[in-house]
C-alpha cells in the first residue's frame, strides 16, 4: 500500500520547505501577468528600464525590477547589426504563445537561441535549449556556423534526454523560420510560439542566460586552443545546470526538476 504523506511531512522527508512544493502559486501567475505588461509596454519604448516601466504601468519599482530580473527582461537599443538577425523572410507568423501560456511543469515550454562566441581568428556558435518552468539547458550545440543545423541539432540533443514539449518557442531568425527546422517541430507534433521581430525581451529566459553565461566565460582569448574553449562552455553549461543557484528557484536548476518531479511520484 502507497503511504500517505502530509504536504509537511512530504516536504520534509524531500528536504525541500513547505511552500516549495507550491512553486507555482498565484504569486508567480501574478508575476507572469506582470511580464505580460511589461512586454507590452517595452514593445513601445525598448529602452525603458525597470524606474521607468514602474512609473509608466503604475507599479512599485522594487516589484518592476523583481519581476523583470525574474524573467530576463532588459532595456534594449536598437542600434548596429543586433537586429539584422531576426529580419529574414517569413510567410508564416507565428503567435507568441507565452503571452497567454505560463510554465506549469517540466518539458511544457522549451525556448531557443543562440549566441556567438569569438576566438581570435575564429567564430563559435552556442545555440541551447532551455525549459522554461525548471531553468535547466536541456539540449545545446556548438558549432562554427550558425545554420539551421545548429539548432536543429540543439533541439535533438533536448529530445534524447527529455520528452518533447509542447511549445517551442524562439525567435524568427532565419534558421528557427527554415523549412527543415519548422517541419521537424511539425512532425513531432510540437507548438511553435515566436518572439515579435525586433522584441528580444520576448525571449528574456535566454537573454539572461547568455548574458551571465558569458560573464561566467571571461575574455574567450586567455583560451590557449580551440579545445580548451569548448571544454569550457561545456563546464559552464553543466555547472549551471547542476551546481550554480539560480535567483528565480533558489536552487540549481536540475536538482529543482528533480524534486519536482520526486513531489509528482509522492503524490499521484
Amino acid at each position: 500500500m502507497r503511504q500517505k504523506f502530509t504536504k509537511k511531512a512530504l516536504a520534509k522527508k524531500l528536504g525541500l520547505s513547505r511552500s516549495s512544493l507550491y512553486y507555482r502559486s498565484k504569486k508567480t501567475e501574478a508575476d507572469w501577468q506582470v511580464k505580460i505588461l511589461i512586454e507590452k509596454a517595452m514593445s513601445d519604448r525598448p529602452g525603458y528600464g525597470y524606474r521607468r516601466i514602474a512609473r509608466q504601468l503604475k507599479i512599485n519599482k522594487k516589484k518592476a525590477q523583481r519581476v523583470m530580473q525574474l524573467f530576463g527582461i532588459r532595456a534594449y537599443r536598437r542600434r548596429g547589426r543586433k537586429y539584422k538577425r531576426n529580419r529574414a523572410k517569413n510567410d508564416v507568423i507565428y503567435p507568441n504563445l507565452l503571452l497567454t501560456e505560463i510554465p506549469r511543469s517540466p518539458n511544457q515550454i522549451w525556448a531557443s537561441d543562440f549566441t556567438e562566441i569569438h576566438w581570435r581568428q575564429t567564430k563559435l556558435f552556442l545555440a541551447t535549449v532551455i525549459d522554461l518552468f525548471s531553468r535547466e539547458i536541456v539540449g545545446f550545440a556548438l558549432m562554427t556556423n550558425h545554420s539551421a543545423a545548429l539548432v536543429l541539432q540543439s533541439l535533438f540533443v533536448a529530445l534524447h534526454g527529455h520528452r518533447r514539449p509542447l511549445i517551442f518557442h524562439s525567435d524568427n531568425g532565419r534558421e528557427y523560420i527554415s523549412k527543415i527546422f519548422v517541419e521537424a517541430l511539425k512532425r513531432l507534433g510540437i507548438l511553435i510560439s515566436r518572439s515579435h521581430p525586433g522584441r528580444p525581451w520576448e525571449n528574456g529566459y535566454q537573454e539572461g542566460f547568455y548574458s551571465q553565461f558569458k560573464n561566467d566565460l571571461g575574455d574567450p582569448n586567455r583560451f590557449g586552443s580551440l579545445g580548451e574553449l569548448v571544454y569550457e562552455i561545456n563546464r559552464l553549461i553543466y555547472d549551471y545546470n547542476h551546481g550554480r543557484i539560480h535567483s528565480a528557484i533558489k536552487m540549481p536548476p536540475r536538482l529543482f526538476a528533480e524534486r519536482h518531479q520526486k513531489v509528482l511520484e509522492k503524490v499521484s
